[in-house]
């Protein structure tokens, strides 16, 4: 099993295979449908985004409430497809990694080929077993949000299955 490392570099992402599975530490941000929309406004009006873009991977997920004494509620990931809309313009601007669950469009497909990243799944079903990857949570931006703003949290020996790699061969093909 290969351990990975975020923010994700060229080198990496190309030396992955799809079906191949990972092991992800470093820090990663949740994102869902709301907070993707918000990303790319700003994106597609040429302002800075709030967060780096640059190499960093998306997880689709809204953590729940965390409970007292732990570092995150439940933090499984949802359905990929939703974000597809947004997706090709968030990788143009730099995003070099996705995580969630599900199928993916032919048009994200192809952006993933095109700029040379990698969409990832974790396992469905297990939010509360993901819990103990994540060493570290910190809202950053979007609060009004609640579950679905943006956290950076860290990860460590986080389980991942390279969905599709940067060639654009895709498991669910």
């Amino acid at each position: 099993m290969r351990r990975i490392t975020s923010p994700l570099t060229k080198a990496q992402i190309k030396n992955l295979k799809a079906g191949e599975e990972v092991l992800l530490s470093g820090a990663i941000y949740t994102a869902r449908d709301q907070a993707h929309r918000r990303l790319c406004e700003a994106v597609v009006k040429g302002k800075k985004p709030p967060i780096e873009l640059e190499g960093q991977i998306i997880y689709y997920c809204g953590p729940t409430q965390t409970p007292p004494g732990q570092i995150i509620g439940s933090c499984g990931p949802t359905t990929s497809a939703r974000m597809d809309e947004f997706t090709p313009i968030l990788l143009k601007a730099g995003i070099a990694g996705m995580i969630g669950k599900g199928r993916r469009s032919k048009e994200v497909v192809a952006a993933i080929k095109k700029y040379g990243a990698v969409y990832f799944l974790t396992y469905a079903g297990c939010a509360a077993l993901l819990t103990q990857y994540v060493k570290e949570k910190t809202c950053v931006v979007y609060q009004d949000l609640g579950p679905e703003a943006i956290y950076k949290i860290t990860v460590e020996n986080f389980p991942l299955i390279v969905a599709i790699d940067a060639k654009g061969r895709d498991i669910y093909a």
